[in-house]
């Protein structure tokens, strides 16, 4: 189960990455803190910078979009929609529950090291924390007997407008999809030029091109 910074037992889960943090790269400023290229944002990372436990290539029910401005990336940040038709394959890691909950504060560009309270998620599959983009948890299911979560926007797809992402962005997303899930180029760049908010910007030969440069 592995200890936290006291020797204790440290109770773990599978994190989900739907986005950039599927490029195991990428997560590991988000755990040991730094700049990753192509960002603006220096990551102050978790109070355990340890790497995952494990990882493990999952598909979740739902939707991946783009939307809103990142100004990380500048360009449209991907959210998930597990009330919408489709499937979004993710990057699950094996991280502990303070680990989590530190990346979930990064993501919301706010210093980490305050725990989150899981007990509606982990009993309803959701829980809204807060009005922000990365502040809704979702538990489609388990894993290894193991809770599997992840954060999201509280909105629907179909209550935003899209914004296309980064060129920077968007190759990492490419690059995690290729690591976790094996998939070839070609069919890592038609699956994200087709995500709303990408879709009529992105074609999938540019996506591809990404990988190449």
């Amino acid at each position: 189960m592995g200890t936290d910074e006291f020797g204790r037992a440290a109770p773990r889960l599978w994190y989900a990455a739907y986005g950039s943090n599927m490029h195991t790269e990428r997560l590991r400023y988000y755990l040991a803190g730094g700049r990753p290229p192509g960002s603006t944002r220096t990551c102050p990372g978790c109070r355990d910078p340890r790497p995952p436990a494990r990882s493990r290539p999952v598909t979740l029910p739902g939707l991946l979009y783009f939307a809103t401005e990142s100004a990380v990336w500048t360009g449209g940040r991907a959210f998930y929609d597990p009330d919408a038709d489709g499937e979004t394959p993710a990057h699950a890691y094996l991280l502990t529950v303070a680990q989590f909950a530190d990346i979930a504060a990064q993501e919301m560009y706010r210093e980490p090291g305050e725990d989150l309270d899981l007990r509606e998620v982990l009993a309803r599959g959701r829980a809204r924390h807060g009005p922000g983009r990365y502040e809704t948890l979702v538990c489609p299911g388990h894993l290894d007997g193991r809770p599997v979560l992840t954060f999201t926007a509280p909105w629907a797809s179909a209550d935003v407008p899209g914004n296309a992402p980064s060129g920077a962005y968007l190759r990492h997303l490419a690059q995690g999809l290729i690591s976790a899930h094996g998939w070839p180029v070609g069919r890592v760049a038609a699956y994200l030029a087709g995500r709303p908010g990408a879709a009529g910007r992105w074609s999938a030969a540019d996506v591809a091109a990404l990988l190449r440069a």
